[in-house]
């Protein structure tokens, strides 16, 4: 059985594929996302290419082994079916879930994960709308744009808040715009760094903000299909 420090690796290590599936992923990425030093990273993952669970090329970077994606992809779903149980069930603020299921996504058995799937009724998304993967390991990674990139004046519904720390998570609920809020981008000003929203609801307009592009582009939306 793997020890939980070889799985926050290898989903460390799938989370970045994620971000770039066409690159290999650096020691100095693992690094970043475990918070250890790159000596650490790297001894780590010379230890994981020994047991086949990544390739790792000197210089260049890792990829996970189909038995090492197997392997993060199901401690990935573990870990967002504990946030939104943690969520919907506990009624936990979402703000705080993530270093919550951090620890107990080592400790859940795979029964209890079953029946925690079956009562939320097999959900897609966490409380993030980030994908669960099945359990089957299948995972869907959409092609999102971020409020800083999609077009202007069309209608578009928020997907998915890439930045889960507390303080964002607290900032997106504060202005509307967690998973499910309906918007429109109004104007776009790269010059004073600022993206102006109109919130709707039902088709009215309820409130209208503003983002930097910073904070804008943690935010992926999809579009809203208008009815006739």
């Amino acid at each position: 059985m793997a020890t939980s420090t070889v799985e926050d690796y290898l989903k460390a290590i799938l989370l970045e594929e994620h971000r770039d599936p066409d690159s290999l992923v650096t020691t100095g990425r693992i690094a970043a996302a475990i918070h250890v030093a790159p000596g650490t990273a790297t001894s780590m993952v010379k230890a994981l290419a020994d047991s086949s669970l990544v390739t790792y090329e000197p210089y260049s970077g890792v990829r996970l082994t189909d038995a090492g994606r197997q392997l993060a992809t199901h401690v990935l779903r573990r870990h967002r079916l504990v946030e939104l149980f943690l969520v919907k069930v506990l009624a936990m603020d979402w703000s705080e879930v993530h270093d919550e299921a951090e620890r107990l996504e080592h400790a859940i058995s795979e029964n209890l994960l079953e029946r925690i799937d079956d009562m939320l009724g097999h959900p897609a998304v966490d409380p993030h709308g980030d994908p669960i993967p099945d359990a089957s390991g299948q995972v869907e990674e959409p092609d999102l744009p971020s409020l800083a990139g999609c077009p202007l004046d069309q209608p578009y519904q928020v997907a998915r808040v890439r930045d889960q720390t507390p303080q964002f998570l607290r900032l997106v609920e504060k202005r509307g715009l967690k998973p499910g809020s309906r918007l429109v981008i109004e104007e776009r000003d790269a010059a004073a760094d600022l993206i102006e929203l109109r919130l709707e609801e039902a088709g009215k307009t309820v409130g209208r903000l503003s983002l930097g592009f910073r904070a804008a582009g943690k935010i992926l939306v999809e579009p809203v299909e208008e009815a006739e």
